[in-house]
C-alpha cells in the first residue's frame, strides 16, 4: 500500500479501451483483484495434516469401490434390483463423482437413466430428504462439482479424530469470555491473560479445522494439469479460458498450499489480503469503458446490465465461408477420441492442416500420446509449452500440420494458410469438447476461415464430458438408448447441438448468477472500501496530516467522555472514575485528575466540557513535542500513524467481512435474505471499523517520535508531575512502523537516531537503540527505575 503520494500508481480513472473484452469483464470477473503481503499464520499444519487426510481419501476410494461392485453385481442378477442399485451408484456420485467403475457403468444409457432417476427421487422429493442425509452420512466426505467445494461428514470427522468428538466443534468465545468476566476472583491482568488463553486455543482449531478443509478440496475437487501444473518445484494456476499459466497468482486461504502439500513441493508461507476489489466494481470506476471482441454478441445482456455497455456487431471485412458441421456425439470418452484421431489422420493423408482444441492440458496430452502411436507428427501448444505459442502458432496452418492446443480464447491468433491449403478446404478445426461458455467455442472455430479463406469446423461430444455430465439433458441419452448404436458409432443431429447448446445456456445462466451474486456483495464492500480509500487519498494529498490526525483524536475523545459521563449529573461512580482517568492516563500524557471533572461548587461537569478541556489539554502536550520534532520528520511520522491505523485495521476488517460472506448463507434457513444480513451487519462492521480507527490514532498520538533523542527530550520538557505518571504508557520508545512492513499490534513508538534522515526521504525505518527496559533508568533524569 502506497505511504506517498509519489509512490501511487493508481492516480485516476478516466478512459478504458480493453481488449478480448469479454475475457476480462466476463471470464474474470468472478476472480477478484487481490494485493496480498505477508501473513504471520503458519504453513506446517498442512504437511501435518496431509497423511490423515490422504488416508481419509483411500477410504473413501476403497469405500466407493465396495458399492459400484454392490451395485454392478445387483443389475447382472437375473431379477435386477434396480431401486437398491440406484441408490448404491447415487452415494458413489456425492462421494466420488468421477469415479472410474461409475464412468464404466454409465457408458450404458439404460444405468445412466436409472442414476438420474434416483437422484431425481432423492433429492427433490421432500419425503426423501432423510433418505438423502442418511446416504450422505454413510460416505466420509461429499464433493460438490458445480461449487467446487467437499464437505466432511460425521463418519469422516470421526475417522480423522476418532478419540476426540470435539476435534470439529469450536469453543464458545462469547460464553467462554462472559464466564471470565463474571469471575470476579481474577485480576484485571488474570482475566485479560484468560481471554488471550481461549482465544488462542479458538484460532488454532479454527486453523486446523480450515487446514483439513482445504486439503480436503485439494485431493477431491482440484486435478493436476487440468485446474494446474507443477513446474520447476510450483504449483502454477492454468488459465481455464486461454489455456496459458498464470504465474505469479495464487489461490486463497490456504487452497494453493494444501495444493503445495498435495504435490510434494516446497510450501510456500500463506498470504493475508491487503486490498481487494472485483473486476466489476474496478472498471465502473472508469468514466469512460470501451473494448473489443469477437464474441460478445452472446453476452450483451450482460454487458448491459452490469457495466452499462451496449454491444455492437461490425461485419466482417470479407465474407465467412467457414463450414460448421454439426457435433458428433459418442457414449464413452474413449470413443470420441478414437474418433478424432481417426478424423485428423484422414486429413493428415491430403494434407489438409488441423488445429484441435482441447479444454485442459490433460486432454491434450492424451490427444498427444495417441497420435506419437500412430506416429503422425504434431505439436502441442498447452500451459506446460507456452514458450513456443508464436512457433507453433506461425507453422499451423501449413500443408500436413496438425496442431493440438488447449483453449485458444483470448490469444487474438491469426493462422496463415500455407501454399495449397486453400484447395485442400483450409484449415480443419476440431473440438474436442464443447466448452461451458459458447463464446470459447466460437473463439476456438474462429481459428480458420479468416479474412475470406475456406475452413472447417466440427465438435466431438461424450456423455462423459463435464459439461454433458452436470449440465446436460437425459434426452440425449435416453435417445442412444433407443437407437442401440454399436461402440464407437456416433449420433449427429442439428436437433443434438441445440441440446446441447440449451446445456451451455444453463451453465452461461448459472455462471452470470455467481458473478452477479458477487456484485451485489461486493457492492457493500464497494461502498466502504470508497471512504476508506478517500480517507487514504486526502491524507496522502494533504500537506498538513495534522489537521486530519486531530479530528480523529477529538472524536475519539468525545466518544469515550461521552461513554464514561453520559447526561449523568450526580457524582460519578467509582468504576466511572477509575474508568475515564484510567483511559486518559493510558493514552495523553495529560495529567487528567478526578478534582478537573468538577466545578468549583462540586457539581459535575458535562461531557462536552470535560471533552473541550481533555482536547485543550492534548493539544497543548502535543504543543510540546511539535517544539522538539523536525518539522518534516513530524509531518511524516503524523500521516504513517494515521496510514498503520487504517491499513491494520482495513486488513482486518476485510478478512472478518469474508468470514461473515461465508457464512452468512445459513442465515436462509431462517427465512431471512443473507443479502439484507450482510448488509445490516456490514454497516455495523464498519462503524466498528471506524471508531477503532479512531482509537488506534489517538492512542498512538504520543507513542511516535522520530528518534529517542526526541522522546527523551519530551518527556523532559513535560510537567515533573506528569513524567512518571505518563512515562510508562509512552511504551517506552518502541520501533516505529516500518512502511510496508507487517502491521500487527498498536502503531509505534521511537526510532532510530537516524530516522529524521530517512523520514524526510520518506524511506521505512528502524530503531537500533536499545528499548528501555523497566529496570533501566528513566530517561527523565530523575535517578529512579523506569518501571516506578
Amino acid at each position: 500500500m502506497a505511504r506517498s503520494k509519489e509512490t501511487q500508481v493508481q492516480k485516476g480513472h478516466f478512459y478504458a479501451i480493453v481488449d478480448e473484452i469479454d475475457s476480462i469483464l466476463i471470464d474474470e470477473a468472478r476472480t477478484p483483484l487481490i494485493i496480498s503481503g505477508p501473513s504471520t499464520v503458519s504453513a506446517e499444519q498442512y504437511e501435518k495434516f496431509k497423511p490423515a487426510v490422504q488416508r481419509l481419501y483411500r477410504e473413501q476410494m476403497n469405500f466407493c469401490n465396495k458399492l459400484t461392485a454392490e451395485a454392478k453385481k445387483l443389475l447382472e442378477q437375473d431379477e435386477p434390483d434396480e431401486y437398491t442399485a440406484g441408490r448404491l451408484l447415487f452415494q458413489v456420485s456425492q462421494g466420488m463423482p468421477k469415479h472410474k467403475q461409475l464412468q464404466h457403468m454409465i457408458e450404458d444409457p439404460r444405468i445412466r437413466k436409472l442414476l438420474s432417476r434416483t437422484e431425481g427421487e432423492v433429492m427433490t422429493q421432500d419425503q426423501r430428504k432423510i433418505e438423502f442425509h442418511r446416504l450422505k452420512e454413510e460416505l466420509y466426505f461429499t464433493i460438490d462439482e458445480k461449487g467446487s467445494d467437499s464437505d466432511l461428514t460425521e463418519k469422516g470427522r470421526n475417522f480423522l479424530h476418532p478419540d476426540d468428538p470435539e476435534a470439529f466443534v469450536l469453543p464458545d468465545l462469547i460464553n467462554d469470555f462472559h464466564d471470565i468476566d463474571q469471575d470476579e476472583s481474577l485480576s484485571p491482568e488474570e482475566k485479560a491473560k484468560r481471554k488471550a488463553k481461549v482465544q488462542e486455543a479458538f484460532d488454532q482449531k479454527g486453523e486446523a479445522i480450515h487446514n483439513i478443509a482445504q486439503l480436503l478440496r485439494a485431493y477431491c475437487v482440484f486435478e493436476k494439469d487440468v485446474q494446474y501444473v507443477v513446474q520447476d518445484n510450483e504449483v502454477l494456476i492454468v488459465d481455464e479460458f486461454t489455456g496459458r499459466l498464470m504465474p505469479g497468482r495464487r489461490y486463497s486461504d490456504g487452497l494453493h498450499q494444501a495444493l503445495e502439500a498435495k504435490e510434494g513441493v516446497r510450501i510456500q508461507r500463506p498470504t493475508q489480503t491487503l486490498a481487494t476489489i472485483t473486476i466489476q466494481n474496478y472498471f465502473r470506476l472508469y468514466e469512460k469503458l470501451a473494448g473489443m471482441t469477437g464474441t460478445a454478441e452472446t453476452e450483451a445482456d450482460e454487458f448491459h446490465q452490469i457495466y452499462k455497455l451496449d454491444v455492437m456487431v461490425i461485419p466482417t471485412n470479407r465474407p465467412c465461408r467457414r463450414e460448421d458441421y454439426n457435433d458428433l456425439v459418442y457414449k464413452t470418452r474413449r470413443e470420441k477420441y478414437n474418433a478424432i484421431i481417426d478424423e485428423i489422420i484422414e486429413a493428415h493423408k491430403e494434407g489438409q492442416p488441423v488445429l484441435v482444441g482441447t479444454a485442459s492440458v490433460d486432454a491434450s496430452e492424451v490427444l498427444s500420446r495417441l497420435l506419437r502411436r500412430r506416429n503422425i507428427p504434431h505439436s502441442v501448444l498447452n500451459a506446460k509449452y507456452h514458450q513456443r505459442e508464436a512457433e507453433i502458432i506461425s507453422m499451423a496452418g501449413q500443408r500436413g500440420a496438425v496442431t493440438i492446443a488447449t483453449n485458444m480464447a483470448g490469444r487474438g491468433t491469426d493462422i496463415k494458410l500455407g501454399p495449397g491449403v486453400e484447395a485442400l478446404g483450409g484449415l480443419f478445426v476440431i473440438g474436442s469438447e464443447r466448452h461451458e461458455a459458447r463464446r470459447i467455442d466460437r473463439q476456438l472455430r474462429g481459428r480458420c476461415a479468416r479474412q475470406g479463406d475456406r475452413g472447417t469446423t466440427r465438435f466431438y461430444v461424450s456423455l462423459e464430458d463435464d459439461l454433458m455430465r452436470l449440465f446436460g439433458s437425459n434426452k440425449i441419452a435416453t435417445l442412444m438408448e433407443k437407437v442401440g448404436l454399436e461402440e464407437g458409432e456416433p449420433i449427429e443431429h442439428r436437433l443434438l447441438n441445440r441440446s446441447i447448446e440449451s446445456a451451455q445456456k444453463r451453465v452461461e445462466q448459472h455462471n452470470f448468477s455467481i458473478r452477479k451474486r458477487t456484485l451485489e456483495y461486493d457492492d457493500v464492500m464497494n461502498k466502504q472500501r470508497e471512504v476508506i480509500y478517500d480517507l487514504r487519498n486526502s491524507l496522502l494529498d494533504s500537506e498538513d496530516p495534522r489537521e486530519q490526525l486531530f479530528e480523529y483524536v477529538d472524536d475519539t475523545i468525545f466518544r469515550k467522555i461521552s461513554g464514561f459521563l453520559g447526561s449523568k449529573e450526580e457524582p460519578l461512580t467509582e468504576p466511572d472514575i477509575k474508568g475515564l482517568l484510567g483511559w486518559c492516563a493510558l493514552t495523553f500524557p495529560i495529567g487528567l485528575k478526578e478534582a478537573d471533572l468538577y466545578e468549583s461548587e462540586g457539581k459535575l461537569l458535562a461531557a462536552d466540557t470535560v471533552a473541550d478541556m481533555v482536547c485543550e489539554k492534548v493539544r497543548k502536550a502535543y504543543a510540546i513535542k511539535v517544539s522538539i520534532e523536525n518539522p518534516e520528520a513530524l509531518r511524516y511520522l503524523e500521516r504513517l500513524t494515521v496510514l498503520n491505523a487504517i491499513d491494520r485495521l482495513w486488513q482486518e476488517h476485510l478478512y472478518n467481512m469474508d468470514s461473515l460472506r461465508q457464512g452468512v448463507g445459513l442465515r436462509s434457513y431462517g427465512q431471512r435474505d443473507p443479502l439484507i444480513e450482510y448488509k445490516n451487519e456490514a454497516f455495523d462492521m464498519f462503524s466498528e471499523l471506524v471508531d477503532s480507527i479512531q482509537n488506534e490514532v489517538a492512542t498512538n498520538l504520543f507513542r511516535s517520535a522520530s528518534s529517542v533523542m526526541a522522546m527523551e527530550q519530551f518527556l523532559r520538557n513535560l510537567p515533573q508531575n506528569l513524567v512518571h505518571q505518563d512515562a510508562q504508557s509512552m511504551g517506552g520508545a518502541q520501533p516505529a512502523q516500518a512502511a510496508g512492513g507487517p502491521a500487527h499490534g498498536p502503531a509505534p513508538s521511537g526510532a532510530s537516531a537516524s530516522m529524521v534522515d530517512r523520514a524526510l526521504s520518506q524511506s521505512p525505518v528502524r530503531r537500533d537503540v536499545a528499548k528501555v527496559g523497566r529496570n533501566d533508568p528513566c530517561p527523565c533524569g530523575s535517578g529512579k527505575k523506569y518501571k516506578k
